[in-house]
């Protein structure tokens, strides 16, 4: 299958999907889907203290039980740290990047973001992070949703970390080299990541690589006001019939679903919602999960959800 689109779902394994993690996995493969695109799905798993054992396999199966296939075969971030060194030796071959031994204390006593202290100072590898060198930072970005997309000027300047004192290969290095690799020519993730986007975007542009499309899903909340998340203990994507759920995330954003959905396979239900998306009906702001979804997963009746 030939598509000039190609997009991602690219999950860490620190915990099962919940609710959240479906938006943002379904509005990623409808978008390609519906541009008769392809759909990979790449596990972060760069940072084992995070890591739970068998969330990763578990991903996977709930991805499969969801109607959610991807293409190709699957991209392990553990696999991909020959990838990540050759990229942060081109990055010190150009002078791109210099290392920093400024502790995360300093950083705070000064605002927060980092003033480029160490930049001039030849600092060795030993006990130092290694930051990247912004020669031309971005200060804002286009997202197919949001419209133009400004970020905080000190954040989008600063020369952050892209292979930390730890060890670990950075976030924003990982996900720039992996998404060039698969050649992703669109980034549809939750609007969580809004922030290091210009930074990605920076990356890109030093390493002289193509900038993928941008969209920002809404976040679904919980009665606390913050985001669906594994570290704020949301509920797991529960086993059995998953349309009601899909139907759920399918009116979060603000898609249209059949009055008769329950009379649809699961199928018909995802294949009808590819033929039917459209960014102009979803809305930008984040929302709370309804309390139909909150009593759905306490007592295992999916059917309440959609009664909304």
């Amino acid at each position: 299958m030939s598509s000039s689109c190609i997009g991602r779902f690219a999950p860490s394994p620190s915990g099962e999907l919940h609710f959240g993690s479906l938006i943002a996995a379904l509005g990623s493969y409808l978008s390609a889907r519906a541009q008769n695109g392809l759909w990979r799905v790449r596990i972060e798993d760069i940072d084992p203290p995070r890591e739970v054992p068998g969330a990763a396999s578990r991903i996977l199966h709930q991805l499969e039980q969801y109607g959610l296939t991807w293409d190709g075969e699957v991209l392990w971030q553990s696999q991909r740290h020959d990838a990540y060194r050759e990229a942060l030796a081109w990055l010190r071959t150009h002078r791109q990047s210099y290392y920093c031994t400024c502790t995360r204390r300093r950083i705070q006593q000064i605002g927060g973001f980092y003033d480029g202290y160490c930049r001039d100072r030849q600092r060795g590898p030993e006990n130092a992070a290694l930051r990247l060198r912004q020669h031309a930072p971005v200060l804002a970005f286009e997202d197919r949703l949001r419209g133009r997309t400004a970020a905080e000027r000190a954040l989008a300047q600063e020369d952050f970390i892209i292979h930390r004192r730890d060890g670990l290969f950075a976030y924003n290095l990982a996900v720039v080299v992996d998404d060039h690799f698969q050649g992703i020519t669109e980034v549809v993730r939750g609007a969580d990541l809004i922030e290091p986007t210009v930074r990605q975007i920076a990356l890109y542009q030093q390493f002289g690589w193509p900038v993928p499309d941008w969209m920002h899903l809404p976040l679904a909340l919980n009665h606390d006001g913050n985001k669906l998340s594994k570290q704020n203990h949301a509920p797991a994507l529960p086993d059995g019939d998953a349309r009601p759920l899909l139907v759920a995330a399918l009116r979060f954003l603000g898609q249209p679903v059949s009055c008769g959905w329950q009379d649809l396979t699961q199928e018909k239900l995802l294949s009808d919602a590819v033929a039917q998306w459209n960014i102009a009906l979803m809305p930008q702001e984040n929302a709370l999960k309804p309390d139909a979804q909150t009593t759905a997963f306490s007592n295992g009746s999916q059917q309440a959800m959609i009664s909304r």
